[in-house]
Order: C-alpha cells, then structure tokens, then sequence
C-alpha cells in the first residue's frame, strides 16, 4: 500500500518504519476531521485514537458537546459519529521513537481522499504544531484545504490547562443558529 507525497506520486511505507495500525472513523454524515500526527504507542496498543490515559482529547470534545467523557472504544466510536466528527492521523507510516513526536523520521502521509470523496467535511483541524507541520508539508498540497491548528492535548503540553484547551477547541463547534441555546459548558 502507498500514500501520497507532495508531488502527488505514491510512496511507500519506509523500511523499519512503523505504519499506522489504526483505520480512519467517519461517515457520510461526517462535517470535521481532526488529524492528529501519529498514534501514541499506548493508542498504537489499545487500536484507537487517543489511549494514552492523559491525553485530554476526550475530556475536552466531550465537555464541549456537553457529554460525559467516553470510556470504552464502542464508546468514542459512538461519541464521534453521533457528533459528526471524523478523526484520524496525518502520518500513515514513520520511524519514531516511543511516542516522542518529536524523533519522527521519513514520514510518510496518509491519503485524506477516502475521508474527503466521501464526507462533506467544512473543516479540517490538525490537533497540535507537529500534525500542523506535517499537513502543511504532505497534504495541504494535495487537498488544497487549509487546517486550523488546535493546541495538543497530548501530556506532554503541559503550556496549558484544561479549561484553557477547552476553550481553544470551542472552535470545532458547529455554528449556533439564532434563537438557540449554544452546547453548553
């Protein structure tokens, strides 16, 4: 299997490299895809997005949409879906070291065109500055589509509190018509 390059040709996964085990969550009804950089090895183990039990992804989507934190991966499954969030990881295929962001080597992009042919996706949000970085370089180039770079809610950004993640990732919610009460807090 390959991904794409910049270029637009096919790549594939780099020798000794570690390739992404988990398959991308969406529907049709899809509306946000929330790329992450590349799975965690505790998220690597537990065969879904965010596993790492201090990773704060799920306490603020789920203080966002006003929802008790999901637990188990049925769970997640449902709380995206039923909240028409995508998710999935820039990188399809990299040399790391850990979880350490920051080791990754000879990345390789995953192909968004699954996701984007068949979700009609508003708005693309990359969960941290190394998912930003590695959009920006491999998949901006292809989709022609812009992300907003949300603050990690990884352990290891430790920059910010709860209650402030949460309010940089207010973003993700949908707009509020008028007249109507906004999700609450």
């Amino acid at each position: 299997m390959t991904a794409a390059r910049s270029d637009g040709t096919r790549a594939p996964a780099q020798p000794g490299a570690v390739v992404h085990p988990i398959p991308p969550l969406y529907d049709s009804r899809s509306r946000i895809l929330i790329l992450g950089s590349f799975p965690s090895v505790k998220s690597r183990e537990s065969g879904f997005f965010y596993g790492h039990p201090q990773n704060r992804f799920w306490s603020v989507t789920a203080a966002l949409f006003g929802e008790s934190v999901p637990r188990t991966v049925e769970e997640k499954r449902s709380f995206l879906l039923r909240n028409r969030i995508a998710l999935w990881d820039v990188i399809r295929s990299c040399e790391i070291v850990g979880s350490s962001d920051a080791s990754i080597r000879n990345a390789v992009a995953n192909d968004l065109s699954i996701i984007l042919e068949t979700a009609d996706i508003e708005t693309v949000f990359v969960n941290g500055k190394t998912a930003w970085k590695y959009y920006r370089r491999y998949t901006q180039p292809l989709t022609g589509r812009e992300a907003v770079c949300l603050p990690s809610t990884s352990p290891a950004n430790a920059a910010l509190r709860l209650p402030e993640l949460i309010e940089a990732w207010r973003v993700i919610l949908p707009p509020v018509p008028a007249g109507k009460e906004a999700h609450p807090l």
